[in-house]
């Protein structure tokens, strides 16, 4: 992966940005590390930078929260749709066509942004949880394995499911994981893998664990609810013009 001076300089300071959202709002490395670097890479050269970082920072996230284990048995069934629908979405966004995948990308980041801006909370009964995690879950691989981003629909589906806010947080950092460790996976199988771009990603966990750690100093400072919405305002606009440049 041959990056000028002045696009290294921008990954850096991407992933500590990114890290310091997900300190602050304990989800959004994925989704601003993707954004950006969506407007200025590929969006599969975006998504080889960010395994590794991503998968660190996921881990910590979810190994913090209190139980892996009960989490782990009542989200199964979404957990294994997520890897089926990354392996199967996998082969879009290492087809090579740019332009579909920044407007897939684009268009993701708009309507997770709208979405949890506009929608009101709510919540889903426990008679439907078995068919809505499958469900959920696939449809979240699927636009993980198109664009890199983790977030739709499983973060407003997970928000739905009535957890504690630390159990959300871990549940957030388990889906995550497993979207992250499924991408890897679909790429080597697509013969998408990042070849040196492993040394990249490995080398950016720096800045998003600096970020991450910058990040939860200043959630004491500030009002996370306030910096979540600036941020999802941010990744709205950005969604926004990267969906009309690849489509002009």
């Amino acid at each position: 992966m041959d990056l000028s001076p002045a696009t290294l300089a921008l990954v850096v300071a991407t992933f500590f940005v990114a890290g310091l959202v997900k300190g602050v709002t304990g989800m959004g490395l994925p989704t601003v590390a993707m954004g950006v670097l969506g407007a200025v890479l590929s969006p599969l050269a975006a998504a080889s930078l960010l395994i590794v970082p991503s998968s660190v920072t996921n881990l910590w996230q979810l190994f913090a929260g209190p139980s892996v284990s009960a989490l782990s048995r009542r989200l199964w069934p979404m957990m294994a749709a997520i890897v089926l629908g990354t392996l199967a979405g996998s082969a879009i966004l290492a087809g090579g066509d740019g332009r579909a995948t920044t407007t897939a990308l684009g268009l993701a980041l708009v309507l997770y942004a709208a979405v949890t801006l506009l929608a009101r909370p709510w919540r889903v009964p426990a008679a439907w949880e078995r068919i809505a995690s499958p469900l959920v879950g696939l449809a979240t691989g699927l636009v993980t394995g198109a664009t890199g981003v983790f977030v739709i629909p499983a973060v407003p589906y997970l928000q739905s499911l009535g957890f504690e806010r630390d159990t959300l947080v871990q549940a957030l950092g388990l889906s995550f994981t497993v979207s992250t460790f499924a991408l890897a996976a679909g790429l080597l199988w697509q013969g998408a893998a990042p070849g040196t771009g492993w040394l990249a990603s490995a080398l950016l966990v720096l800045p998003a664990l600096v970020g991450m750690g910058a990040g939860q100093i200043v959630r004491a400072f500030i009002s996370p609810a306030v910096f979540r919405r600036v941020f999802l305002v941010g990744l709205l606009l950005l969604g926004l013009e990267m969906t009309a440049r690849a489509l002009v």
